[in-house]
């Protein structure tokens, strides 16, 4: 059965992935085509084509690489302008790299489409047809969290007691009785799972937050009143010192940090917190999932857009990480990054945990939102042949042409993206030997959430 969960998680990853892409792609065909922009190909990953159909003048297919997928839009650059005097040899194979891409840009332009290619159209409409793409992600990632966020809803704790420990030990201890260990204040007090804790020395405590605070700034004889099938029951409570995990104000773990700002992890690739010593009383407070307001959803889904931002700005210094985890056997941490392979193993392991149908949900949802948003800051970076680079090409030809009106100079000549081929050319090689490094590090030494 937990084979069979797995397998069903991964295809619903891989599907889930697959979508993204196309969604994607959906962006670029829609608004080029609502431009007059011809669209020859629609394809969903790269290489050998394993399924296709004609529809009009698009095809539209799967292929054999699922590393992204892209929409082939004739006269993507502009001709050539005439060549000055020869100039060096280094810069006449730079020109001869940058004429190929432009030829294979015409291949498929017929006489009757000469005036349904991409760079005729003025920089606004290409900023659009760019962007489309990536925006499509946002639009999924938003659709995606709101269910999440406003549907499913996320754990709270509340003030309930879910567990009493039956002993005092410290934060990360290994020990597994209580022989040699003292019984918690809970436990001693008669403190019972399903109880409601109102009020601690006489305040009340609305929220776990609340009731938390109180009890870790507690020491010795404290009156706990709680509510136990309806009667409220003042308990006389000799709360202990104990190492515990360190908490903000808002009660969120405060985790170890280097001296370059990044996170500190143990053995197991699990993030180390800082400890500190106070009131423990022994008790794990319930949980239960509650939907979120709009502008609390519009806030987690911002403190994501930062976190993946984050993400993609330290994805170089992750390079050698991935590189010692793929060939020499370090551990991985949880936040390493994964590949199509390394996501699709993830989306198995959770299904095969056998939590509760929106647990499951709530992760697969959260983690293929971030994907989402994770393709859209990827495919804003200024760089060919992303769309950011495409993108940047456009607004520095609308600005030209802004300073030509300004000044009333004639107009000037498309911006020449071609001559950026090499560069491009520099991107893929980087990518795709990444690609293959996380591929390595995904089947033999995989990214695991649950231990």
């Amino acid at each position: 059965m937990v084979a069979l969960m797995t397998v069903v998680g991964i295809v619903l990853f891989v599907f889930g992935l697959l979508f993204s892409i196309a969604w994607h792609e959906l962006g670029h065909m829609s608004t080029a085509k609502m431009f007059g922009i011809k669209c020859t190909e629609f394809m969903v990953g790269f290489g050998r084509t394993l399924w296709s159909v004609r529809r009009g003048e698009t095809e539209y297919g799967v292929k054999a690489i699922p590393l992204g997928g892209f929409v082939r839009m004739v006269g993507m650059l502009p001709p050539a302008r005439q060549a000055s005097d020869g100039g060096s040899r280094k810069l006449s194979r730079w020109r001869a790299m940058a004429e190929d891409a432009r030829e294979a840009s015409y291949v498929e332009l017929s006489p009757e489409d000469e005036d349904r290619q991409f760079y005729q159209r003025a920089p606004w409409k290409r900023l659009i047809v760019m962007f489309a793409g990536p925006g499509m992600n946002v639009i999924l990632a938003a659709i995606l969290l709101g269910v999440l966020f406003m549907g499913i809803g996320v754990p709270q704790s509340t003030t309930q007691i879910g567990q009493v420990s039956e002993c005092v030990v410290p934060a990360g201890s290994a020990v597994t009785d209580c022989e040699d260990a003292p019984p918690t204040p809970a436990a001693e007090a008669g403190i019972q799972p399903g109880d409601v804790i109102v009020a601690i020395d006489g305040e009340p405590t609305p929220d776990w937050n609340a009731a938390n605070q109180q009890i870790r700034e507690s020491l010795g004889s404290t009156e706990i009143v709680v509510e136990r099938d309806g009667e409220r029951l003042p308990l006389d409570v000799g709360i202990v010192e104990n190492e515990l995990p360190a908490r903000d104000a808002e009660g969120e773990i405060l985790y170890e940090t280097d001296a370059d700002g990044d996170y500190v992890y143990d053995e197991q690739g699990y993030r180390t917190y800082e400890t500190e010593t106070v009131g423990f009383l022994g008790i794990v407070f319930a949980t239960e999932r509650a939907p979120l307001t709009l502008g609390e959803s519009a806030a987690e889904m911002g403190g994501m857009m930062v976190g993946v931002f984050d993400a993609l700005i330290s994805l170089p210094s992750k390079v050698p990480e991935v590189f010692a985890a793929a060939f020499l056997g370090e551990e991985r941490t949880q936040d390493s990054p994964v590949g199509i392979v390394g996501i699709s193993r993830i989306g198995g392991e959770i299904m095969a945990q056998g939590l509760p149908v929106a647990d499951t949900a709530a992760i697969m949802l959260q983690i293929l939102a971030g994907v989402n948003l994770f393709l859209f800051a990827f495919n804003m970076l200024p760089i060919l042949p992303l769309d950011g680079g495409h993108m940047a090409g456009a607004f520095w030809e609308w600005a030209k042409r802004g300073w030509a009106r300004l000044f009333r100079r004639p107009e000037p000549a498309p911006v020449d993206v071609a001559m950026l081929t090499p560069v491009a050319y520099v991107v893929v090689a980087c990518f795709l030997v990444f690609s293959v490094v996380l591929l390595v590090a995904d089947l033999f030494n995989p990214v695991k959430l649950f231990g």
